[in-house]
């Protein structure tokens, strides 16, 4: 099998459609004041979103919990990958706080992965849950979850504390998954995102990029496959290398092929379908709810 990391490979030069627009308006200088002041952890700002203005004018951000090293080494991610610190028992409440005071209408929470320990940081989701309801009771939430090693225990703390939209990205179509996620598995990913279905979960969803030398039978047979799990929301976006140590761009997807997806995805059946080059997991989340 041939490799996609080529360090001979020369960059490609971005498409006109990749341009992004610096986030403006009120609501977006409110909250980059409130996040500097109290230097708040998000990953909208960390991750250097590029819809961040547009998410955070709907009142919509995202955060990361279980601090930020992780336990895996997937080819495509920009967070450091090592022995991650212990686990901040004041996270949630920190968390919880964090959204009451940017007045979030919709947060959306994702971690790194945390094999280190036993229950896969499923304790600290839970709890981070529980302390968002608790002091910002009128914000709905989105859990990002990682595939906790597909153990049912840990998946089963998500499900029971019930945030109104439960995701587990499958980030990339089968035959690239060894090589883009390294240390998960493509039938485990689905099987997590099956069992949060037929456990009551009311709406799941999941998240691939694009331009990483997947074939378009590729992606629609993943998009397949994930409706056979009943998935509700797909989203679907350009990959961008985020250094030149991870994989590389193969190739820049146009407006028109995420249209097509979009079409062929909402034939499908999913509830909704969020496919274009600028798309990330959360984008335009807080109207998954719908």
């Amino acid at each position: 099998m041939d490799t996609i990391l080529d360090s001979n490979i020369e960059p490609k030069a971005k498409p006109k459609w990749l341009r992004v627009k610096l986030p403006t308006g009120k609501k977006y200088t409110e909250l980059r004041g409130l996040v500097d002041k109290y230097k708040l952890n998000t990953i909208c700002t960390s991750g250097s979103c590029p819809n961040m203005g547009e998410c955070w004018g709907e009142g919509t951000a995202t955060f990361m919990i279980l601090g930020n090293i992780c336990t895996r080494s997937c080819g495509f991610c920009g967070v450091k990958t090592g022995r991650p610190e212990t686990v901040d028992w004041d996270e949630p409440e920190k968390v919880a706080r964090s959204i009451k005071l940017m007045s979030i209408k919709h947060a959306v929470i994702t971690s790194v992965d945390r094999d280190d320990i036993k229950d896969g940081g499923s304790i600290i989701w839970a709890e981070t849950v529980q302390a968002v309801r608790r002091i910002s009771p009128g914000t709905t939430m989105e859990t990002l979850i990682p595939d906790f090693q597909g153990i049912e225990r840990n998946i089963d703390r998500i499900i029971e504390v019930a945030p109104e939209i439960v995701s587990h990205n499958m980030e990339t179509v089968r035959r690239l998954t060894r090589e883009v996620r390294i240390q998960a598995k493509y039938d485990r990913s689905l099987e997590v995102l099956r069992y949060l279905k037929e456990k009551g979960v009311n709406r799941t969803k999941s998240g691939i990029m694009l331009g990483l030398g997947e074939t378009e039978e590729e992606v629609i047979q993943t998009m397949y496959d994930l409706r056979a799990v009943n998935l509700d929301v797909l989203t679907i976006g350009q990959y961008l290398q985020p250094s030149k140590k991870h994989l590389p761009v193969k190739e820049f997807i146009t407006p028109e092929q995420f249209e097509k997806y979009e079409k062929i995805g909402l034939e499908l059946g999913f509830r909704h379908v969020e496919s274009g080059a600028l798309v990330r997991s959360s984008y335009r989340a807080q109207k998954h709810l719908l």
